[in-house]
């Protein structure tokens, strides 16, 4: 290794078992770094996504809503994609209600910023947002102090468990919508780390999620401290829903679902600008 092109390239994440699945083996040194060293900075997505506004990391998980606002700094990379096939965020009540009944409903939302809550606008518009973290979702609706709870995480696995009732499923509306999969969050890389480098840092990053796909044992092993108390089949599940083959890159489908919600985002005046979404190589 030349000590001379040593860089740290820091790489912020969610804490979850699907993102410390895709990103085993570089924190764990399983793949030659190639003279770089990668720093993984872990927390919830609302707060990345802010993070992300400012620039402040050289990589970052982002929903694809706030990617729309922060397009001016980050290119999306290829590969790390979210996508969720005929499934994704769900909206969670203690009866049972139909999407009608949510209007003018008070709902927990993990953030103004996420694709849950984007797709959710776009879905069952006429609600009252009551932002709140999103481990505290399905607790704060079991109390009362929300009418529904729109669920990402772990949570679209665990809430039937908890007593709760599916009202929509985010992934299901979209694909009857569109045919396509509801693309969540992805990767995004600061565009003034220049060419080379970022060329660089993209190939590594595509190499930790396909070691991790095809060392998967291994990195469910690794990814299981991130699972808040799931069992292991549970969390194996979860994985496999969110780190898959789109996740090694997006594909013509996928690229194309990712520019399909942008613009009905715009269409429908939930983000300021039309955006066309930029991806690396």
């Amino acid at each position: 290794m030349n000590t001379t092109d040593t860089r740290t390239i820091t790489v912020a994440h969610s804490p979850d078992s699907d993102d410390a699945f895709m990103h085993y083996a570089l924190a764990e040194h399983k793949i030659d770094a190639e003279g770089l060293e990668f720093k993984h900075l872990l927390k919830d997505i609302e707060t990345l996504n802010h993070w992300a506004m400012e620039g402040r990391h050289e990589v970052s998980a982002v929903s694809i809503h706030a990617y729309a606002l922060l397009a001016d700094k980050y290119a999306l990379l290829p590969h790390g994609a979210s996508m969720g096939n005929k499934y994704g965020p769900i909206v969670v009540a203690r009866e049972s209600l139909t999407i009608e009944d949510l209007r003018g409903k008070r709902i927990g939302i993990p953030g103004k910023l996420t694709t849950a809550y984007l797709a959710m606008m776009l879905a069952a518009p006429d609600f009252e947002p009551v932002e709140m973290d999103f481990d505290t979702i399905i607790d704060r609706v079991k109390a009362g102090d929300v009418d529904a709870g729109l669920l990402i995480h772990e949570g679209q696995l665990t809430y039937a468990g908890e007593g709760l009732h599916k009202v929509l499923d985010l992934g299901e509306w979209w694909h009857a919508e569109t045919g396509l999969q509801l693309p969540l969050g992805g990767n995004a890389i600061r565009k003034d780390l220049g060419p080379e480098l970022t060329a660089k840092v993209s190939r590594l990053l595509h190499e930790s999620i396909k070691y991790a796909l095809e060392n998967r044992e291994e990195a469910l092993g690794y990814a299981m401290q991130f699972a808040r108390d799931l069992p292991t089949d549970l969390a194996d599940r979860f994985v496999g829903m969110y780190v898959n083959d789109v996740t090694l890159d997006y594909g013509a489908d996928g690229r194309r679902a990712v520019q399909l919600l942008l613009d009905r985002a715009f269409e429908a005046g939930l983000i300021p600008d039309r955006v066309e979404a930029e991806f690396v190589g």
